[in-house]
């Protein structure tokens, strides 16, 4: 995200659009997220054609996308919505019997997957983080992730890659993991934040991984993930 964003240093709050074909559910989930001051929900949609358009009018910092919804579903807007220049970061929200759906949006770019039931402090901090450039993963659907999306040759495949990184990088990967935005781990590893940007580059690239969500699961496959500083 390229957009300044603010909200939980004091400043502007951070922007959000909706998408979910259910209004109570949106209207809970807006004064869910405003109470606490630092978030502003400025635009809902009630499918993926309307969160596009939204999106252009609004230029959000983060779109938070019902996977199912009537017309374009979360899935379809996604893969347009990564798309435009600046794109806001995505996450899905979801129910718990939803997998399948979640796989896909990791391949298509969702930064970040929620559970609709999730308690209001976990979405607030959710949104937060994501505005922040960190990756946002349930625990709950992370633990029913893992066993579908790991295989033998793969695990072994990913544990070579994790092992080749250097202490530092396995560092920036566990914390990445741990769903810690940039600022976050530059502080804890007392490094600037355009160096942490950095190796969070490079360890992408290590990995083959397109984004930060698809490095935190291969890091949460691969045990022993921590190194020496």
């Amino acid at each position: 995200m390229n957009r300044e964003v603010a909200g939980t240093d004091g400043g502007a709050p951070i922007r959000v659009v909706l998408a979910d074909d259910e209004p109570m559910l949106r209207r809970g989930l807006k004064v869910l997220l405003e109470s606490g001051g630092t978030i502003e929900v400025v635009a809902e949609a009630e499918n993926g054609r309307g969160l596009l358009s939204e999106v252009r009018a609004h230029r959000p910092h983060v779109a938070l996308i019902d996977v199912q919804m009537p017309g374009t579903d979360g899935l379809a807007a996604l893969q347009d919505l990564v798309r435009l220049p600046e794109p806001p970061v995505a996450a899905m929200l979801t129910t718990f019997d939803l997998d399948d759906y979640v796989t896909e949006a990791l391949r298509f770019g969702a930064q970040g997957f929620l559970l609709k039931d999730a308690e209001p402090e976990v979405l607030v901090r959710a949104v937060q983080d994501l505005a922040a450039g960190g990756a946002v993963l349930d625990p709950r659907i992370t633990a029913r992730l893992l066993p579908r999306l790991r295989t033998s040759s793969e695990n072994a495949r990913e544990q070579t890659l994790v092992k080749a990184l250097s202490g530092r990088e396995r560092q920036v990967l566990q914390l990445l993991a741990d769903g810690r935005s940039n600022a976050d781990i530059g502080s804890r590893l007392g490094l600037t934040e355009a160096t942490v940007k950095s190796y969070v580059s490079t360890v992408l690239s290590k990995l083959g991984a397109q984004n930060r969500v698809q490095a935190a699961l291969i890091a949460q496959r691969v045990a022993g993930v921590g190194g020496e500083r």
